[in-house]
């Protein structure tokens, strides 16, 4: 009888907890609205992916037809413009080549802002100017909608991982809202402060990793020219003072590391026409505030001239090859 008793609680309880259950699991498939996603590159594809991963229904656009097949046929629905999507959306993520192409999305004749609904969280995920995006903020403001830079760091590999760094510039008070689809696409959510911010985070990021990218090229080159194997070389590097990213998770030497794009004829990744326009921002911002960056400018010059010379669409990487084929540097 006693074992009965015991059985109907337990029966009950397990009642219980899968009607709370049910409950919350309903609440969070209602929050999960409809977000808008353009720009579906290198880098918007698998992020766009993830939202998909994660239960939220895409309405995507992209300017290439082609890039939104896919997703048609994983179940998202395809619109005609930006502003398509900001009907149909009151979420909205962004991942744009340039500030020129944030612009036009954005407040172009078929931009974001023809559309778009008041209350609108409208996140941006380019490596822009940040004075673009405190100027896209600014209109956004005047449509009564939310405006925040959100700019990545981790490359093509962290997107399809889910792995992501976004630093976030915006109204500190929205910041919950945007972290919760952002932590979908990454494992690091930062705020950075006002608009621009994250922007700025993200250009101070790229001129250092564009800088240690240039030094591990330039050692790996010295070090096999010098009659060491370069997997030796790395290992050492890797296990001293002079290991970086560069060196230990993104070597630019064909043959020392797999899944990485030097292991690949440099394709894939982070082009190397991204990192010089990167590069430009860092520069502007430099002169604008009149901070010295005396090795940045250098890494400019290097990553334009490798621009010039072919490697355009390679990953910024090849500067490894550059400089063995550039003797005159």
């Amino acid at each position: 009888m006693a074992a009965a008793v015991v059985r109907g609680r337990h029966a009950g309880w397990w009642r219980w907890h899968r009607r709370v259950a049910a409950m919350v699991c309903s609440r969070a498939m209602a929050s999960k609205t409809p977000v808008g996603f353009i720009g579906l590159g290198n880098m918007g594809n698998p992020m766009a992916k993830n939202l998909l991963k994660h239960g939220y229904p895409v309405i995507a656009y992209d300017v290439f037809p082609e890039a939104c097949k896919e997703f048609q046929d994983l179940g998202a629905q395809v619109t005609d413009s930006p502003a398509d999507v900001a009907e149909r959306a009151d979420r909205i993520i962004t991942m744009l080549p340039s500030s020129p192409n944030a612009k036009e999305v954005y407040t172009g004749a078929n931009g974001i802002l023809k559309k778009v609904k008041k209350g609108s969280l409208l996140i941006d995920s380019s490596t822009i100017d940040p004075a673009v995006s405190k100027e896209l903020a600014k209109a956004v403001e005047k449509m009564g909608a939310v405006f925040m830079d959100a700019p990545v760091s981790g490359g093509v590999g962290a997107a399809r991982a889910g792995n992501l760094t976004f630093m976030v510039g915006g109204v500190e008070q929205e910041f919950d809202a945007a972290k919760e689809l952002l932590t979908c696409m990454g494992s690091n959510v930062v705020y950075c402060g006002a608009v621009g911010t994250g922007q700025a985070a993200k250009i101070c990021n790229n001129m250092l990793l564009a800088i240690s990218m240039i030094g591990t090229a330039e050692a790996m080159n010295l070090g096999i020219r010098l009659g060491l194997d370069p997997k030796l070389l790395a290992k050492i590097l890797n296990m001293s003072s002079g290991r970086c990213w560069s060196s230990d998770t993104y070597n630019p030497v064909p043959g020392v590391m797999e899944g990485v794009p030097s292991a690949n004829n440099y394709q894939g990744g982070f082009g190397t026409t991204l990192m010089a326009k990167d590069l430009g921002l860092a520069q502007i911002s430099a002169t604008n505030t009149m901070t010295p960056v005396p090795l940045g400018s250098q890494a400019h010059q290097i990553y334009r001239m490798m621009c010039a010379k072919g490697y355009a669409l390679k990953d910024f990487s090849a500067v490894f090859q550059f400089l063995r084929e550039e003797e005159t540097l």
